[in-house]
């Protein structure tokens, strides 16, 4: 599991071909430039973006006869529905960050072999980490009287960044060490959003959700420091993570 990539007959590079290739890039006489022309490719595009509709609405936390509930009214600054955009996108982050793991730990019920010094246990208890982080988001989005089964337009936003880490994961083919990449580019994007979420609720001085997001941010810290730790030892650099001290060295261990 740890050893490099297979090497064999890749037919994907142009060199395989070369008097094929020759052929494709004079064809009609152009020149290699002729290729990177996407000129007509960009003028349809930027017709659509012109006349595109937005990526969706914020569904601002209303009562039963249309009047503002009073979560909302607790909130301070001048863009609420930026907060409660954000607190639907970690929601939906956390509920496909929990899925990669479950995903994750299939994986490797089937082929961890102890070459590394991660365990089904260790994504267990990260895969229970995420669970709970989606938790203490709805229940931040209830206490301001919103929807939490609501998605935002940045909830729809990460739903689809995801999309690719989810076929990698869920793919057969896929190593462990390529499955942990993938986990660790999530890792990586859950710390800026639980960053920038932590700053909104401060901005709008909910202090109860501070708490409870800058815990869930110390908890990712963890998560991707262990992640880049099973990352590197899956491809072969010595871990610089001490378990048994739960430290992290500046330079890989000898």
């Amino acid at each position: 599991m740890t050893q490099p990539e297979p090497a064999g007959l890749n037919r994907t590079g142009i060199q395989m071909s070369p008097q094929d290739s020759r052929a494709m890039q004079n064809f009609g006489g152009g020149g290699p430039d002729a290729f990177f022309d996407d000129s007509g490719i960009a003028d349809l595009r930027s017709d659509y973006i012109v006349n595109a509709e937005q990526l969706g609405s914020v569904p601002l936390p209303v009562g039963p006869k249309g009047a503002i509930k009073p979560g909302l009214s607790m909130l301070r600054g001048d863009s609420p529905h930026v907060l409660i955009d954000k607190l639907g996108e970690r929601l939906a982050f956390e509920r496909i960050a929990t899925r990669l793991y479950d995903a994750l730990i299939t994986k490797c019920e089937a082929m961890l072999d102890g070459s590394i010094s991660m365990s089904i246990v260790d994504l267990q208890e990260i895969r229970d980490d995420e669970a709970r982080h989606f938790l203490t988001v709805a229940q931040a989005i209830e206490s301001l009287g919103g929807d939490a089964t609501a998605q935002t337009p940045s909830a729809d936003l990460v739903g689809v960044e995801s999309m690719g880490l989810v076929q990698v994961l869920n793919d057969p083919r896929t190593t462990i060490a390529q499955s942990l990449h993938a986990i660790l580019t999530a890792e990586l994007a859950d710390q800026a959003g639980w960053e920038a979420l932590i700053a909104l609720a401060e901005e709008h001085e909910q202090y109860d959700m501070i708490g409870d997001f800058s815990m869930a941010l110390d908890e990712e810290r963890g998560h991707l420091l262990m992640v880049q730790s099973w990352y590197e030892e899956a491809i072969g650099i010595p871990s610089a993570w001490d378990f048994e001290d739960d430290e992290y060295f500046d330079e890989p261990l000898p």
